[in-house]
Order: structure tokens, then sequence, then C-alpha cells
């Protein structure tokens, strides 16, 4: 059973946009994405909007224009239901697809024969379809799916939210690319991850206390499980309460402030970051985590990262100056 977190959820060298046919994401079912540029034959380099704080590239997909969340915490590629009705699917799943706040009943399963992201070309990939459409109305956007881990997985993805651009440069199975060509900017430091099934988890240390982290780009907001040691919750620093809107499209409220001190080694800290006090209990049931939170987008806001999923590694880029 396949799970979920949905929360609402640069090399330069000779550069050709793609448009051909033969740079789609999927041939047989065309998925393509206009804006993306092709650096060399490993390397794709696609742009993304930032939807209140969810990256999101535009597509094409069977000849319907739309968006996608680009989205870590998710495990496969998943489609809008709502977009689309007609497709044969394999079969129905049994069960449920979890999500933070609760879960989605019977998601339907299609196997994509062959996919083509511009120059990179995927075969065989799941594509799971569940109803969006709270997404899509809460964000005004025309939404056809979520991208995540099972197509990023084969790539070093380096996620700039200072140029907002999302870069992917094919890997081997041991994590090196296969593009000799490095990164203009400098990699200042770099930490290591466990990877847990599909979600990347993270050690910190926040008021002297070890807390485990996963690590989402689809997450608008850090998470604390509302069960953590109090001593962490010493630097959360309580705004107010807000409704946020989940998988299910069941709405609670949570608490909202500024978590600071987040230290993950001496020289790789962050804060302060926008982030909500939660139960995460049932994210952790669902994922077979034990996670003590999520950081989300105001990690990334804080430090260009490059994130490695076969060597299982984080690299980390200074943004060249400070952002507002």
């Amino acid at each position: 059973m396949k799970n979920y977190l949905i929360l609402l959820i640069i090399l330069y060298s000779q550069i050709s946009v793609a448009n051909s046919d033969d740079d789609r994401l999927f041939p047989e079912i065309p998925l393509y994405f206009s804006k993306a540029e092709k650096i060399n034959e490993f390397t794709t380099r696609i742009p993304f909007k930032l939807v209140d704080r969810l990256m999101v590239i535009e597509g094409v997909l069977n000849d319907k224009k739309g968006n996608f969340i680009i989205d870590t915490g998710s495990e496969a590629l998943i489609l809008n239901k709502v977009h689309f009705k007609t497709y044969r699917f394999n079969y129905e799943k049994k069960g449920e697809t979890s999500g933070i706040l609760s879960s989605v009943d019977n998601p339907i399963e299609k196997t994509i024969k062959n996919i083509s992201f511009d120059n990179l070309n995927l075969k065989n990939k799941n594509s799971d379809v569940v109803d969006l459409s709270h997404i899509e109305k809460s964000k005004k956007i025309k939404l056809l799916g979520i991208i995540g881990y099972a197509i990023l997985k084969d790539y070093e993805v380096f996620v700039d939210l200072y140029l907002n651009q999302i870069t992917l440069s094919k890997v081997d199975k041991s994590g090196f690319k296969l593009s000799k060509e490095g990164y203009l900017e400098t990699i200042v430091d770099s930490i290591n991850f466990t990877l847990k099934k599909h979600t990347i988890v993270l050690e910190a240390i926040i008021n002297k206390q070890k807390v485990t982290f996963g690590l989402d780009t689809g997450a608008e907001f850090n998470q604390i499980n509302s069960r953590i040691n109090k001593k962490v919750l010493k630097h959360f620093y309580p705004k107010k309460r807000i409704q946020l809107t989940g998988a299910s499209s069941k709405k609670i409220e949570v608490l909202y402030g500024d978590l600071h001190r987040v230290k993950l080694t001496d020289k790789i800290y962050f804060g302060p970051m926008k982030t909500i006090i939660t139960n995460l209990n049932n994210m952790n049931k669902a994922f077979g985590t034990n996670l003590d939170g999520i950081l989300g987008h105001d990690f990334f806001a804080q430090k260009r990262v490059i994130i490695n999923y076969q060597k299982e590694k984080l690299y980390f880029i200074k943004y060249p100056f400070i952002r507002e």
C-alpha cells in the first residue's frame, strides 16, 4: 500500500528549449513540460512558480494543460482523477492512501509504459489516480498531478528557491552523475540522511534534544509532533491558530508559529522557520516512520539544496544574499 504526504501539501552550457514530441515526459501518454530546458544529455532544468508555498511546474498531459506539484513526500506519480476520468486503469487498489490529516480511500493505480521528461526517459512507472480537487480549489490552479519519489529518485535533484527552478541530473546506481559537467555554484556543506521507504529522514538538535525530521518539498509549513519533548517547544514561538486541509479534504485547526535554532550539525543550522504543531501519529503509522516533525518550504527557502537519493546525501549551496 502506497502512502503519500500531501500538505495544503545550475549549470550553464548551450541550452535548448524542449518542445518536440521526442522531449515529452510521456510519449504514449504524452506529458511534457514546455518551459523545461535541456542542459545536456543527462540534465534538465525546469522553472517552477510558487503557489502559496508549493513548488508548481507547468505541464501538458494527454493534451491537457495544467500544473504539477513537486513533492518529495509523495511516493509515486499521482494523477488528479478529476482530469483523467476516462483513462483505462490496470486495477483499483484495495485499502487506502494516507495523507497528513486522514486518508483517501481506494486510489486507482495505472502503469505508464513510457515516460519522457524532456531528455529523461522513464519506463513502466506506476501512477496513482486520486481525487485532488480540494487542493485544486484551495490553490486556484488546474492541478493535473503530483511528482514524487518514484520519478525523482533516479536523479540528483537541485531544489533552488533562489532562482525558482529544479535541476534533474541523471545518476547511476551508486549516485554518481552521468553528466561530467559540475555546478557553477560551490557546494559548501553536506550531510547524510536515511531513506525510510520514500521518506528522507534527518537527525537534528533543538535545545540539546535529538529530533528526527522528514524532509518534504510538498510541506508548506514545517511540522512538529504535538507529543514531542516540551524542551524542544521552548524554541517554538506561537503566533495564531490556522486551518489546514489534507489529502482527504478534511480540515483541522493547528497552532502556527516560528521554530528557532534547528541544528543539523555544528555548521548547518536553520531558523526561524514557519512551523505548525500537530499530531503526526497517523502519518508515522502510514509511512512506517517515527518522525518528530517535517521540514518543508522554509528549509528550502533558507538554503539551496541538492538531494541525492542513491547516495542518501544532501548538499548545501548558500544564497548569495539573505532573502526577506
